[in-house]
């Protein structure tokens, strides 16, 4: 028994488009800001030095679950991501950036996941419900956070 589960969520972000983008790409630092991942590590990576194939091992309480995504981009705007081999039957998502102001960010995800083993009710619901939300969330506070560091040191250079 699969759970299949759709899901979208949108969220502004203090932080320019490029700096989203940057902050969403930089896969290896994922352990330090989402709290569920355990382990990011690019496998292979595009000519430009993107991350291709990225492997993610998730805490989900109950089990350790690993995974790979393939990742394609259309910098600095948006990046689409499939499954490619783990333990997940299947993700397909993309994140979207959209400009708002030269310092401010819509962020959407959009994710479809079809875990292939079987949940409880209760805690599929939770996660149906909350999983992505919380991502982006954590998201938005780590692209926050690096923006007002950058700020910082371009503060401290000026003076």
């Amino acid at each position: 028994m699969s759970m299949r589960g759709e899901q979208q969520y949108s969220t502004d972000i203090a932080a320019s488009v490029q700096q989203c983008f940057s902050t969403i790409v930089d896969f290896e630092r994922y352990p330090e800001w989402f709290s569920g991942i355990e382990h990011a590590a690019i496998l292979t990576r595009h000519s430009n030095g993107l991350g291709k194939d990225v492997e993610f091992r998730i805490n989900m309480v109950f089990k350790t679950v690993r995974y790979v995504l393939r990742y394609e981009y259309d910098k600095p705007t948006a990046l689409r991501w499939h499954s490619v081999d783990g333990d997940i039957e299947s993700i397909e998502g993309n994140y979207l950036l959209e400009k708002l102001t030269p310092h401010s960010t819509r962020a959407t995800c959009r994710q479809t996941i079809s875990l292939g083993f079987w949940l409880p009710g209760p805690v599929r619901r939770i996660a149906e419900q909350s999983a992505l939300r919380q991502s982006v969330l954590e998201f938005k506070a780590a692209a926050e956070a690096t923006m007002r560091t950058a700020a910082k040191r371009s503060a401290r250079t000026q003076t």
